[in-house]
């Protein structure tokens, strides 16, 4: 069973995400949570268009991960996660 702390992390990690989707989901992709880790470790999959995009990289680094850090500072780590 998810701790309270575990729950509002994991809503933090999808409001921050929603203020990213739109972009992705515009270009035909999306970014799905796979998994926050004990050690807070935030594990995405790209998915659509973003899965076989040469820019998903940069997206990850520019985009996902900076927000992510600023919004989310809890989570150590964010880690892109290769299906």
């Amino acid at each position: 069973m998810e701790t309270t702390f575990e729950n509002s992390l994991a809503e933090k990690v999808e409001s921050a995400l929603n203020k990213i989707r739109p972009y992705l989901v515009a270009d035909g992709g999306n970014v799905e949570v796979i998994e926050i880790t004990n050690d807070l470790v935030l594990r995405l999959q790209f998915v659509g268009a973003c899965s076989s995009c040469s820019m998903s990289a940069m997206t990850f680094k520019a985009g996902i991960e900076e927000t992510i850090r600023r919004e989310v500072p809890e989570i150590a780590r964010v880690e892109a996660v290769v299906a």
